[in-house]
């Protein structure tokens, strides 16, 4: 059991106030004895609150970790999504002429649910001490980056100059004097959401495409690249 002093939990010491109000004026009790009372309740209260308080993770910035574990919210929501959408796939594309197809909305599907493990990566990292990332760092990202945007096309580029612009801005948040960590969690963050609708689009797309129209295949396949393709770019913000 998380021990937990009261006084770190206003609600709890508010409850205690209320019972000790109740014993003393409405039940008559003795002071001496609801003051133990209600002392007790502060403390279970405390205890209550604390133990549903998500742990710590170590790493030394309570706001950074506030905006990790939100992050990490939103991708394990993100992977249930795809899960979903893995299965609703199998039974739409049941055909052997459709096998193709559904190994790449699969595997889409399983590169979506790879962003909590990213999370987990970057928090060991922290940990480690590998806590300082200076615009030196995003500036090499961001260097990284254009030259894969060199030699892409179509989706993946598109993708990159979203990835470049936020790094860029990550560099001048940086320069004002924001932590480089926090600015690399928020583009984290806008990957993750990002890719939720275009799951969305495709686990629609999916539900209404009509397999004999090459044209609607191809949109359906366009949708499992691109879906691909924001974990590529999660691992080039999480190179560092």
């Amino acid at each position: 059991m998380k021990l937990a002093n009261p006084l770190y939990y206003p609600l709890a010491v508010a409850a205690g106030g209320v019972v000790l109000v109740l014993t003393v004026r409405f039940a008559n009790f003795p002071i001496a004895l609801a003051m133990p009372i209600s002392a007790a309740i502060a403390t279970s209260g405390a205890i209550f609150l604390k133990r549903n308080e998500p742990e710590s993770l170590g790493i030394g910035d309570p706001e950074l970790e506030l905006e990790i574990v939100t992050v990490k919210q939103q991708a394990i929501a993100l992977t249930q999504q795809a899960q979903v959408l893995r299965v609703e796939s199998g039974k739409l594309l049941a055909e052997a002429d459709q096998m193709d197809l559904l190994v790449a909305v699969q595997y889409a599907c399983d590169r979506a649910s790879e962003f909590p493990s990213k999370i987990d990566l970057l928090v060991q990292k922290l940990k480690a001490g590998n806590a300082l990332l200076s615009v030196q760092d995003l500036e090499q990202q961001l260097m990284q980056v254009k030259q894969k945007l060199r030699n892409s096309t179509g989706i993946a580029a598109t993708q990159l100059q979203t990835l470049a612009a936020g790094l860029q801005r990550n560099i001048d948040l940086v320069r004002g004097g924001e932590s480089a960590r926090q600015a690399q969690v928020a583009s984290l963050a806008t990957l993750i959401v990002d890719a939720s609708g275009v799951l969305q689009a495709l686990q629609n797309k999916l539900r209404v495409v009509n397999l004999t129209d090459l044209q609607q295949t191809a949109e359906l396949r366009s949708l499992t690249d691109e879906l691909s393709c924001f974990q590529e770019n999660a691992e080039l913000l999480l190179a560092k």
